[in-house]
C-alpha cells in the first residue's frame, strides 16, 4: 500500500478557495478504484495549515492517481493557494492499509 501524508500551509486570503477546491478533490480521489482512503484535516492551532492523508492500494493505484485529470488540475490549483512548498511523507509499505489498534477497545 501507499501512504502519503502531505502538510500544506495555505495563504490566509486563499483559505475559502482552498476549502472549496480540496472538498471537490477529496470527492474525486475517493471515487478512484485504487483509493483506500483520502482525508484532510485542519491544524487545531493554525487555521491555514492542513494535512492530507492519502492511502492507495498499491503503487499502480498511486501512479494511476497522479495521472487522473482531476490530479493534473488540482496540483496547479494548489500552487496558487499555498504559502510555501508543501511537505510530503511518502511510504510504500507491505501489508494492509489499516489494522485495529491494540491499545484501545471501546468500553460499553
Amino acid at each position: 500500500m501507499i501512504l502519503i501524508v502531505l502538510k500544506a500551509q495555505i495563504r490566509p486570503g486563499k483559505r475559502a478557495e482552498w476549502l472549496e477546491g480540496i472538498q471537490r478533490y477529496t470527492e474525486q480521489v475517493r471515487g478512484e478504484p485504487g483509493n483506500v482512503s483520502f482525508d484532510y484535516y485542519q491544524n487545531g492551532g493554525d487555521e491555514n495549515e492542513f494535512v492530507l492523508v492519502e492511502v492507495f492500494a498499491d503503487s499502480a493505484a498511486g501512479d494511476a492517481h497522479v495521472a487522473t485529470a482531476h490530479a493534473r488540475e488540482f496540483f496547479p490549483f494548489m500552487s496558487t493557494v499555498v504559502a510555501k512548498k508543501p511537505e510530503i511523507n511518502y511510504q510504500n509499505l507491505d501489508g494492509a492499509a489499516w489494522s485495529e489498534m491494540a491499545e484501545v477497545t471501546p468500553v460499553e
